[in-house]
């Protein structure tokens, strides 16, 4: 049955590879059932049933991907607009939950009808790759900083706005502990890096942060706090709908980026086998929505997928192995609740760490393309707000593009998306 189900043969792969590979990706990204309740937490949500809706979200997503696409690749949801939900969204724009996740429902449902017409290859092709690169890199920068501060390395001042904490305390010195097992154990290929960080740092937590342990094993948690609790009219209102175009936008390059990195790697993107990819693009953007409907932020395909890919995984094996063990952490919720925020905070800096890397993509030698990256980058993180750093880069390069004589090389989405933002910044101002 699976030979016939996932065509083992013919991608030169069997099952007991499969399964090792299903398990590898499972142990390099199993950290999100940790991270997610932690982040969202943060945005009131009952981080129980957000438990649960991540956890199962990560189990149907995958198990699509498993059973449509035949792809090696795992969904959850995604490291970043889980803190732009929660941090930006809910925290300094004040909207409530359950309008974010009507926001991500609708972007679910825009990324669907896109890559179903077609139009989801045309739309990146048309953002300009200075700014696509910058995503990923503000993103990180991003996502470091709400690490550093999480950990109380970095924290608030009114003279400076932002200036070193408390080093003796124990959340800052076993975030720090963390971080640095985390990278020697990645630098020399350990699986499941990041998970064994935080599970360190949450059991030296019990000894020297005051942590109390409350088991391991427990019953499901109830999912009924924010299973359906979305609230889309909230989401189709004018100030919201900018919030819709970053989680639209981040969704598009991050999803379609991994999805093609991945598949690469693992020798599926060769003709004749596109149709393939096509049908893991579908599953991937009907995640999104379904997990707005359970209750979680963008769910999004993980480039930890690798790993799997690494391990010689070939088939959708792969991704039902990763599918089946997310399930079966629905019975470990008392683990997930006992997981301070300075344990995770050593993984988002690490990811935020590797997402910088792709500064090296930017082309270095034409300030019209570096200047409006570099400035997309930035002002993500420094007003803590992932739209901002999207409008400056857009419109930037739009107008540096305009006054060098280069108005031709932009692409006509390029001109929409800044005029957009331009008329919000003019009309409806900066929030």
């Amino acid at each position: 049955m699976l030979e016939r189900l996932f065509k083992l043969k013919e991608h030169g792969t069997d099952v007991r590879t499969e399964i090792v590979a299903g398990l590898t990706t499972f142990l390099t990204m199993a950290y999100i059932v940790f991270v997610n309740p932690s982040i969202l937490g943060a945005a009131g949500m009952p981080q129980d049933a957000v438990f649960v809706a991540t956890c199962l979200i990560a189990a149907l997503g995958t198990a699509i991907m498993a059973l449509y696409a035949n792809y090696p690749i795992a969904l959850a949801p995604g490291m970043g607009l889980n803190a732009y939900f929660a941090f930006v969204v809910v925290g300094a724009m004040g909207y409530s939950w359950q309008t974010a996740l009507g926001a991500v429902f609708v972007s679910g449902c825009l990324f669907l009808a896109i890559t179903v017409f077609g139009l989801r290859e045309l739309i990146v092709r048309g953002i300009p790759q200075s700014i696509r690169t910058a995503i990923v890199v503000g993103i990180g920068m991003f996502l470091a900083i709400i690490a550093l501060k999480s950990a109380g390395i970095v924290v608030a001042s009114p003279t400076t706005l932002v200036t070193l904490g408390d080093l003796h305390q124990p959340p800052a010195v076993l975030a720090v502990i963390g971080f640095i097992l985390i990278v020697v154990l990645d630098r020399f290929r350990v699986p499941g890096a990041i998970l064994i960080g935080i599970v360190t740092v949450t059991v030296l937590s019990f000894f020297f942060g005051g942590n109390q342990f409350a088991g391991v094993f427990a019953p499901p948690p109830s999912i009924a706090p924010t299973f359906l609790q979305l609230d889309i009219a909230g989401a189709l209102q004018g100030g919201v709908l900018n919030v819709v175009l970053v989680f639209f936008l981040v969704e598009l390059f991050d999803a379609t980026g991994t999805l093609m990195g991945v598949a690469k790697r693992a020798g599926l993107l060769v003709p004749g086998r596109m149709e393939r990819f096509n049908k893991a693009l579908l599953a991937d953007s009907a995640a999104i929505f379904a997990g707005s409907m359970l209750g979680t932020s963008s769910t999004t395909a993980y480039a930890e997928s690798a790993a799997g890919v690494q391990a010689g995984g070939r088939t959708g094996l792969t991704a039902l192995t990763v599918a089946v063990l997310f399930l079966a952490c629905l019975f470990i919720s008392p683990l997930a609740a006992v997981v301070p925020a300075y344990a995770t905070a050593p993984a988002l800096l690490f990811v935020a760490c590797l997402m910088l890397r792709e500064l090296v993509e930017l082309n270095w030698d034409d300030p019209t393309e570096v200047i409006p990256g570099v400035i997309t980058a930035l002002m993500m993180p420094f007003t803590y707000n992932i739209a901002n750093g999207l409008a400056f880069g857009f419109i930037s390069y739009a107008v540096l593009k305009l006054f060098t004589g280069k108005a031709r090389d932009v692409h006509w989405m390029a001109w929409i998306i800044a005029a957009v933002f331009l008329f919000k910044f003019i009309y409806m101002g900066g929030h």
